[in-house]
């Protein structure tokens, strides 16, 4: 009988390749079906920098100390486009997906759900951490 054993790294990457996917269904669930003034627009924006995070490491699944603080300056750079109509200046406003993805209108209330969810991922990040430096495996 063969033993089917994944290691450390493979298990982390299908870890946050599970949970990318999962996010991705949640956010895409909020999107199609959730049209209320508080989880389409807040929940959604935190959730949408975790799922980011979950991707990136799927990627580079060892520890990256600063990954929440990058992954919230993306977020608020393409916030900060949306100010400057960055949807229309591309010529995408007629493209539904795109102006879905990018956003069209800016909210200085998006930054701080951001920052939230990157504060999650910060304190997943420290968790973990600990946690493997304290049992090695």
């Amino acid at each position: 009988m063969r033993v089917f054993y994944l290691s450390n790294v493979m298990r982390k990457r299908l870890f946050y390749l599970t949970a990318t996917l999962a996010l991705f269904a949640i956010e895409f669930c909020i999107a199609l079906f959730v049209h209320d003034g508080f989880v389409r627009p807040f929940i959604g924006d935190v959730l949408v920098v975790i799922l980011i995070y979950a991707f990136i490491r799927i990627f580079i699944p060892e520890r990256v100390r600063l990954l929440p603080l990058y992954v919230f300056i993306f977020a608020a750079v393409v916030e900060m486009l949306q100010y400057f109509k960055i949807v229309e200046v591309l010529g995408l406003q007629d493209n539904k997906v795109m102006s879905t993805i990018i956003g069209t209108s800016f909210d200085i209330r998006d930054i701080l759900c951001y920052f939230v969810g990157c504060v999650f991922c910060g304190i997943w990040e420290v968790i973990r951490y600990k946690r493997e430096t304290a049992d090695p495996k």
